[in-house]
């Protein structure tokens, strides 16, 4: 069987990189490609090459090499992914020979243009095949002419010294640099539009993202947290492994409810979730903090007040969405696959102040927080609990028994909680009942589910653990994990 070929092209920053940098960088990308690559084909093939990297896979099934291509297209470090064949380069007058069975049936009553990229010393030029191509597949198919602005398809080549590539399809990556290709971070993440998206944005960027959240007092909020997380981690994060971290912050909101004012409890609740990320920071040998923070969104995001929160640490904090408008950030948020989440989440906000300060003043701050009982903050830190974002699943399964099974049950019911995109890759087919509930709506839909035995699928296994048992608070259903 002919293996599928592709063509990854870097990121462009990457290409200019020094040439050192630029190795480095690449066998960051190659590696991570190769995992992602590898849970969908354990035979792929990644190739380092100077200005891209050769992918080859032996799947056949149409599903498989859809999901094989989604999952390139949510590598960062990639600017387009390239579906190739392969030729020995033939002369000029042979090219459309090699073209036409790719294109043939898609010309077909349609306009097209042929785009050429050439590298190396040839006898003709880029133009020249354009033209010669274009010629030959004008006479020899159903085109119905040529358009070389706005063409309804683009026939697109590429030549490499003795080798012609044919582009059967183009997709878009994501740019930026490789996962781990730059020094690591913190990112406090609340589960809202924003914090979701500055995460992204730092992980596209080459950043090892860790994951901080300060449990305000929801039980729900923290699986909700748990789970966008969980989801940026298995689509963007490369299989990196990072860290997600809970804070419980119950005892701190209480103090402050009873011993601050209430226009300085924003900003001091911002100091104290600082304090807290900046030495957690320090042990985990990390330089920088991320914020989902916007200036003047909300009452705490002032300039004069972002100065402030800022005084409790030395570390720098990275505000991805400093200047970014709330219609744009719902617009990534929707983009990447989170925006699902924010709308379903159920918060919990333990600190509503009634008439809070824009323009704090750091000496009444700090009078203020001379009432508070600093130990607190100690406790909360020593009650944090670190847990590797791939075993969050096994530490909910962990809280109660729950099944985990290969085959589903006679009588039960499968629920397919896989988010809609990747359902839609891989539609699932079984002898029992199937219910689609993605699992950002799982939780508000299970208060309307019959009783009876359900089983939660997710393909990996690992939102499926999650859910199930906090599922099992619902004493009328019976829950398990189907897991083939």
């Amino acid at each position: 069987m002919t293996p599928m070929k592709f063509v990854v092209k870097y990121f462009s920053e990457i290409a200019i990189k020094s040439k050192p940098v630029r190795r480095r960088f690449v066998a960051r990308l190659a590696g991570n490609l190769r995992e992602v690559l590898q849970e969908i084909d354990p035979g792929v093939r990644v190739d380092r090459q100077f200005d891209r990297l050769r992918v080859e896979t032996a799947l056949a099934d149409p599903a498989a090499v859809a999901r094989l291509v989604e999952a390139m297209r949510h590598v960062s470090g990639i600017s387009h992914i390239l579906e190739v064949s392969e030729f020995p380069l033939p002369p000029l007058a042979e090219i459309a020979d090699r073209v036409l069975p790719v294109y043939a049936e898609r010309l077909a009553g349609r306009y097209f243009a042929v785009r050429c990229k050439r590298h190396g010393s040839h006898p003709f030029t880029s133009i020249d095949v354009e033209r010669e191509v274009g010629r030959a597949l004008l006479a020899r198919s159903e085109a119905a002419g040529v358009r070389l602005v706005e063409p309804d398809v683009t026939v697109g080549l590429e030549i490499s010294k003795n080798t012609l590539f044919v582009i059967g399809q183009r997709h878009r990556g994501p740019g930026g640099y490789p996962i781990g290709s730059l020094d690591p971070v913190l990112s406090l993440i609340s589960g809202g539009f924003d914090s979701p998206v500055a995460s992204y944005l730092t992980m596209k960027r080459g950043m090892r993202t860790h994951f901080l959240f300060f449990n305000l007092g929801g039980r729900d909020h923290e699986i909700g947290v748990k789970e966008i997380a969980l989801y940026l981690w298995q689509k963007y994060g490369c299989k990196q492994r990072v860290l997600f971290i809970t804070v419980p912050f119950e005892e701190v909101v209480a103090e402050l409810l009873g011993k601050i004012e209430d226009s300085q409890m924003g900003v001091i609740l911002k100091r104290m979730m600082l304090r807290v990320a900046d030495r957690l920071a320090e042990d985990l040998e990390i330089d920088a903090l991320v914020t989902g923070e916007c200036v003047a969104q909300v009452s705490s995001q002032t300039l004069r007040n972002l100065s402030v929160i800022d005084r409790v640490t030395n570390r720098l904090v990275l505000r991805p969405l400093i200047a970014t408008d709330k219609e744009d950030i719902v617009r990534m948020a929707n983009a990447i696959g989170t925006g699902e989440f924010a709308a379903n989440m159920p918060e919990y906000c333990g600190v509503i102040s009634v008439n809070p300060t824009t323009r704090a003043k750091l000496g009444r701050v700090e009078a203020q927080e001379k009432l508070f009982d600093m130990t607190i903050l100690d406790r909360a830190i020593a009650g944090a609990s670190q847990t590797r974002i791939d075993r969050l699943a096994d530490e909910e399964l962990a809280r109660s028994e729950v099944e985990v099974l290969s085959v589903p049950l006679a009588g039960s019911t499968v629920i397919d909680i896989r988010h809609p995109d990747e359902a839609g890759l891989c539609p699932l087919e079984l002898p029992v009942p199937v219910l689609h509930i993605p699992f950002y709506e799982l939780h508000s839909a299970a208060a309307g589910l019959a009783s009876g035995t359900y089983m939660l699928y997710c393909g990996r296994g690992t939102m499926s653990r999650l859910h199930a048992s906090h599922l099992q608070s619902f004493g009328r259903l019976q829950v398990k994990v189907y897991a083939p």
